[in-house]
């Protein structure tokens, strides 16, 4: 599905990312975890196309996307749903939505019926600007519109950032289902450690612009990669 072969990644002459490997496998969830300031989002803006790769390549679904800007790479199936949500504040719900399908390759002209079933809320608010929903809300559409693009990978940056817990076991509900269906494969930054632990397969650890440790959640103990994200 997803192979970060040996990427670095500079801002400017400044080394952020250092020969950086990472795999997501078909309909596996993949936790980022790091502190603040170690990569995770440069990584995930460097899959998505958002920055450009120095060195090492990236391949996606059997094809390397290393030179492809970001709107091809959402042709293939790669979906963002970025930290702070950055939806449209003055489209409704409803245009933000028929947004995601631009990269569709199906040419599909309507928000398919399984986003509301994922979310209801949204269907009941298709009216309102983006900007006048709650933050919970707001993560919600956000979440919805990358997957009117029916993506192949879903990548989230900290989608449990600055929301209320009853919508955070709504989005691991969603997450969940989804992992049910076994069609997407997510790839996630999350500070969220119970919340990563209960949604993902596998995680990485990130210091310092490098991965210094992974390994499946299942048999991981929290306090152990506590102890990681402490150094």
């Amino acid at each position: 599905m997803l192979k970060v072969d040996h990427l670095n990644i500079y801002y400017g002459e400044s080394h952020i990312l250092h020969d950086v490997d990472l795999e997501v496998a078909p309909g596996q969830i993949v936790c980022l975890l790091g502190r603040n300031g170690v990569g995770k989002t440069t990584l995930l803006k460097g899959v998505v196309g958002i920055l450009p790769a120095r060195e090492g390549k990236i391949y996606f679904d059997n094809q390397e996307v290393t030179a492809l800007p970001p709107y091809q790479r959402a042709k293939l199936g790669i979906g963002l749903v970025p930290q702070g949500r950055e939806i449209f504040p003055f489209l409704t719900v409803h245009e933000n939505l028929l947004v995601g399908l631009e990269a569709r390759k199906d040419n599909l002209l309507s928000v398919p019926n399984d986003i509301y079933e994922l979310f209801p809320v949204l269907k009941s608010m298709l009216g309102r600007k983006g900007g006048d929903l709650s933050g919970g809300q707001q993560q919600q559409l956000a979440i919805g519109r990358a997957l009117a693009m029916n993506p192949k990978l879903l990548v989230l940056d900290e989608p449990t950032e600055g929301i209320q817990p009853s919508i955070i076991l709504e989005i691991e509900n969603v997450i969940q289902r989804i992992k049910e269906r076994g069609t997407i494969a997510i790839l996630m930054v999350e500070q969220y450690l119970e919340f990563a632990w209960r949604v993902a397969d596998y995680y990485y650890i990130m210091a310092k612009g490098s991965v210094v440790a992974k390994g499946p959640t299942q048999g991981t103990s929290i306090d152990s990669v506590k102890e990681h994200l402490t150094v």
